[in-house]
């Protein structure tokens, strides 16, 4: 009975974050070359309480989703470690490069650093860990808090696909400030 009850979680978790897809599809706000942050508890989508019941199986579905994203519009992924790790971040060192950030030393584990960035570090091809970015849109799965890792001026979207599991999702994407007051032309 467990078990079933295991696979009806996870096949509404793959409906979930196909509709999250969609969502973030329909804003048409990401741009190939764009830098996207995914921040995510697997304890929180689990509903347990954030750092408490990791889960490489959630994690899984989760990065298949994002990869999915990103191969649809040609972003570049970078996965928030835990709060142990001071927040870090997992990325391919392709995109490190491209966007000069430099490396740190430390290979993320379940217990620092998290489920989610344990798993994207062991499935990236050339996987390295940055201090802080400055992303171009990201989501939080299970209130993580990215927004240390966003451009300004951040601007909240409103994702049909409100909770992964039961953890409450946000997204956000960035815009230039508008600056030059009441005669400048924006576009």
């Amino acid at each position: 009975m467990k078990q079933n009850k295991e696979v009806l979680a996870m096949t509404q978790l793959e409906q979930e974050l196909e509709q999250i897809v969609s969502d973030w599809l329909e804003t048409n706000v990401l741009h190939h070359g764009n830098l996207f942050v995914i921040g995510c508890s697997t304890s929180e989508v689990a509903g347990e309480k954030i750092g408490t019941a990791g889960s490489d199986e959630i994690a899984e579905q989760i990065f298949s989703a994002i990869q999915d994203l990103q191969q649809k519009t040609g972003i570049h992924l970078a996965f928030q470690c835990c709060e142990h790790l001071n927040r870090a971040l997992v990325m391919e060192r392709s995109t490190c490069e491209k966007y000069g950030y430099e490396t740190v030393d430390v290979i993320p584990a379940k217990t620092a650093g998290g489920s989610m960035a344990t798993f994207a570090y062991q499935q990236m091809n050339d996987p390295v860990v940055v201090e802080q970015i400055q992303a171009h849109a990201g989501i939080d799965i299970g209130e993580t808090m990215i927004g240390m890792h966003l451009k300004k001026v951040a601007v909240p979207i409103r994702l049909k696909q409100r909770k992964i599991g039961e953890a409450r999702v946000n997204a956000a994407f960035t815009r230039p400030k508008l600056i030059g007051g009441a005669r400048a032309i924006y576009q």
